[in-house]
């Protein structure tokens, strides 16, 4: 009896002891998925700044039928906190930042957490992540998304003035409104870079965390030669160009100013052509006016010349004579 007691207590601890390492197997599995995305790189959207733009995330293996709360945070900073009941339904939400899940309450079923947010702001590269709590504690961030936010700056505007020392010619090349801080390159005759020292670049962040860029170009040049300043955003992959030409005095011709310019000419031309027309046709007008005025005074002339029809001659000889008075 005692002999099959022991057997028994035996079996019980071989079976505690492997159920025991399968619970421990399978919690080590749950935390190598979850971790799946924390130990890959973390993939970068870009987004513009005044835009909405989404995180995505989506993680079928947390669509449980248990309790679920989940966190989305910015390098640390806790932005959005959901929760959802036993069944897939939605709790409660605490906000603390404008961003919203763009499932909402379905995140849960669907496993789509996708971070949505409203307005992108001018900022350094920022990591998001989403945590999984349970019982207070966070677990490894089951997503992870990389924001790189930029804004385009506007066309450059170059001009030019001549130097008063050794017949220098001096460029100043501006742009702002963009995020980050942009590159600035001058082209000599579109191929040729300017002498060391010749470029002075300066950029001022703005209160509203965008930039504008100022770029000076001092250099001797002949009177056939173009100059081209170029603003670079490599985050949107843009390149503004401004061109002018010729190396004398007076004032820069870029391509879009010329075109502008070509274009106002021909508007002038075709306004001033239109004004001639109508100021000659009223003239024509006016000359028509007063001929058929005096020709119609002449003949009102004629016609009181004329003599008085009979009708009214045989009216005045049927009056009776008027009677004369007589003194008795």
């Amino acid at each position: 009896m005692d002999g099959t007691c022991c057997v028994r207590a035996s079996r019980t601890r071989t079976f505690c002891r492997h159920a025991s390492l399968l619970a421990l197997w399978r919690a080590g599995l749950l935390l190598s998925v979850l971790g799946l995305c924390a130990t890959s790189e973390p993939g970068c959207v870009l987004g513009t700044v005044g835009r909405p733009v989404s995180l995505p995330c989506f993680r079928p293996e947390l669509r449980t039928a248990g309790r679920l709360t989940v966190e989305w945070r910015r390098d640390g900073e806790l932005l959005l906190r959901s929760a959802w009941e036993e069944g897939g339904e939605h709790e409660e939400m605490w906000g603390f930042s404008p961003a919203t899940l763009a499932a909402d309450a379905a995140a849960a079923r669907s496993g789509d957490f996708t971070l949505k947010l409203p307005d992108v702001e001018p900022q350094r590269d920022a990591n998001y992540s989403l945590f999984v709590l349970s019982e207070g504690n966070r677990s490894v961030p089951v997503c992870t998304v990389c924001l790189r936010t930029a804004a385009g700056f506007s066309s450059p505007r170059l001009q030019r003035e001549e130097g008063l020392l050794d017949n220098h010619t001096s460029f100043l090349c501006e742009s702002g409104g963009g995020f980050p801080e942009p590159t600035v390159s001058w082209l000599i005759n579109e191929a040729e870079e300017p002498p060391e020292g010749a470029v002075a670049t300066r950029a001022l962040a703005l209160a509203s965390l965008l930039y504008n860029v100022s770029s000076s170009l001092s250099v001797a040049l002949p009177g056939d030669a173009s100059v081209s300043c170029i603003i670079s955003n490599p985050v949107l992959n843009q390149t503004l160009v401004s061109t002018s030409y010729g190396g004398g005095g007076g004032p820069p011709r870029s391509r879009a100013s010329q075109a502008m310019w070509m274009f106002s000419t021909g508007l002038c031309v075709v306004v001033g052509a239109m004004v001639v027309a109508g100021v000659a046709y009223q003239i024509h007008l006016d000359r028509i006016s007063k001929k058929k005025k005096k020709e119609f005074q002449a003949t009102q002339r004629g016609y009181k010349r004329r003599r008085p029809p009979a009708f009214l001659e045989e009216t005045e000889a049927m009056k009776p004579p008027a009677s004369k008075e007589t003194n008795v």
